[in-house]
């Protein structure tokens, strides 16, 4: 019999048994797309690749590996569902998991839409002692990988996290955790990272980033990593902008 599901921050973890377990991830959008009432004009590709990119990050984050996505889209299949669906499987293809990856979902083909809405859930399976969930530890120097980003700031692309940075980060050595950043901004995700692995942030003085602000589609990750493995971390994300945070105590 299946333990009973707990939360640990934005995840749902599942125990199949003594040894593995289910991850759980999902993200929303809603105003942003290609339809008349859409606050910000955006093409379906676009917003299926960000919007599965959430999740995806944060299941692998979390050290599972991701095997189901399910797309909820309050839009039409063709033509705005047909492309949001092609910037999922775009995404899903870029980081290699199209085929270990099933795609299922579901569209509105009973009510004309005139403004975009969609949803998407990863399930990602994985060995619990390969979890990195709250395993950050005392004296780990905490850093912000990307520039948060929201809204029509995320479409120009640069200085923004993606899948293939989270796998170099998570092959770097030293490093213990990662956590995706989203709307609650870094100085809220930077404190559950503490809070999950039951210490205290201290964060430095004179920050060069916005502590505050939404990263919308998780355009920058926090990383908490051995000091003395700085160097190495810099140099496999010299493409992007990266701040030192604070440390864990």
């Amino acid at each position: 019999m299946l333990k009973k599901p707990v939360s640990f921050r934005d995840l749902t973890i599942i125990e199949l048994n003594d040894s593995e377990v289910l991850v759980i991830a999902c993200d929303s959008l809603g105003g942003i797309g290609p339809k008349i009432n859409d606050r910000i004009k955006v093409p379906g590709e676009i917003l299926g690749m960000f919007t599965a990119r959430v999740p995806l990050m944060e299941v692998m984050a979390a050290g599972a590996k991701p095997v189901a996505l399910v797309n909820t889209l309050s839009v039409e299949m063709s033509p705005t569902g047909a492309e949001i669906i092609k910037g999922i499987k775009n995404e899903v293809q870029n980081v290699g998991l199209e085929k270990d990856l099933i795609i299922n979902g579901s569209t509105e083909e009973n009510i004309p839409t005139i403004q975009t809405g969609l949803g998407v859930t990863v399930i990602g399976q994985g060995a619990k002692s390969e979890l990195r969930l709250g395993s950050s530890k005392t004296g780990a120097l905490v850093v912000c990988l990307g520039r948060p980003k929201v809204g029509e700031e995320v479409l120009d692309g640069s200085g923004t996290a993606d899948l293939h940075l989270l796998k170099k980060v998570l092959e770097t050595p030293g490093v213990q955790e990662v956590l995706p950043v989203g709307s609650r901004g870094i100085r809220y995700e930077a404190q559950q990272l503490a809070w999950g692995a039951k210490l205290n942030l201290k964060l430095l003085a004179n920050q060069e980033i916005d502590l505050e602000k939404s990263a919308g589609p998780s355009t920058c990750l926090l990383v908490s990593i051995e000091e003395k493995n700085w160097p190495q971390l810099v140099e496999k994300v010299d493409y992007l902008p990266i701040y030192k945070i604070g440390y864990l105590q």
